[in-house]
């Protein structure tokens, strides 16, 4: 039988924009639905473990010698690359090709992360504008593209024709982005196909961005 666990590891009932809401910790066997929600706030995945550090966890109808070693973890990226800026995310971990750190162990996943208030900032093409944290914090993209995802956003005096592809994402947004302004107290950036590339030529496009102020 399948286990899914989701403790509340914290609640802080903040209203300012990049603070954290809640704190959260998954744990789903090998093969199930990996599912992360917040219920206020945008994901941010604080570190992701694959293999068993307990006994007990996920081990019905397994034999013990599938449980006993629990010296078995891996440290994965993918859940972060996943859902890090989504208010809910599901993982389908049966599709996941993670490397197995100890053969013949059932194991399972086990992925603790924040709920944060996250700034969400929109800048039109060949616009700019500067991502700032207040008080000294620092800045962390959580999710970001260029490209358009809607018709109405920064479609004021367009044509037509220029707003009406919609599934139009640079795949490069977030890391770029991310290079470019993390860990700094203010960053100013540009909505350009230079910057991201042109994921839609004859397009308009924006650069829709979410962050989050974390202290040291």
């Amino acid at each position: 039988m399948m286990l899914c666990l989701k403790l509340t590891l914290l609640t802080l009932l903040i209203a300012a924009p990049g603070l954290l809401v809640s704190g959260e910790n998954v744990i789903t066997c090998d093969g199930d639905i990996h599912r992360l929600t917040c219920d206020r706030g945008l994901i941010w995945v604080e570190n992701s473990l694959y293999g068993r550090t307990d006994s007990s966890i996920c081990s019905t109808a397994h034999p013990p010698l599938q449980v006993t070693d629990t010296s078995c973890s891996t440290s994965i990226s993918t859940i972060a690359e996943r859902c890090n800026g989504l208010s809910a995310c599901e993982v389908n971990t049966a599709a996941l090709q993670t490397s197995d750190p100890c053969k013949g162990t059932y194991k399972y996943y086990d992925t603790s992360y924040s709920c944060y208030d996250a700034e969400t900032t929109v800048i039109c093409e060949h616009s700019y504008s500067t991502l700032e944290c207040a008080q000294g914090g620092y800045l962390q993209i959580i999710n970001a593209n260029f490209g358009r995802s809607d018709s109405t956003t920064c479609s004021s005096g367009l044509p037509s024709g220029l707003t009406k592809k919609t599934n139009c994402y640079a795949s490069n947004t977030l890391s770029t982005l991310a290079t470019l302004c993390n860990n700094q107290q203010s960053c100013t950036v540009e909505a350009s196909s230079t910057i991201f590339s042109d994921p839609c030529p004859n397009t308009a496009k924006y650069l829709s961005v979410s962050y989050i102020c974390y202290e040291i």
